[in-house]
């Protein structure tokens, strides 16, 4: 699945202050997500950010 920069995405654990739904920030060797409950930002490994994102719910520009 191809990500890029402004897309929507939900994860299978949800964060502490219970949303779902990330930003995606940065894409490369590691991916920067900001929180859509609370505006956290986090880094995570490739790996593990592909792991945990479950499915694009909106698209860039959409």
């Amino acid at each position: 699945m191809e990500y890029n920069l402004g897309d929507i995405v939900r994860t299978k654990k949800q964060h502490p202050c219970g949303s779902k739904l990330w930003k995606i920030i940065r894409v490369g060797v590691d991916f920067k997500l900001e929180c859509q409950g609370c505006g956290h930002v986090v880094i995570l490994q490739r790996e593990k950010a592909l792991k945990a994102i479950t499915k694009i719910e909106k698209k860039h520009g959409e």
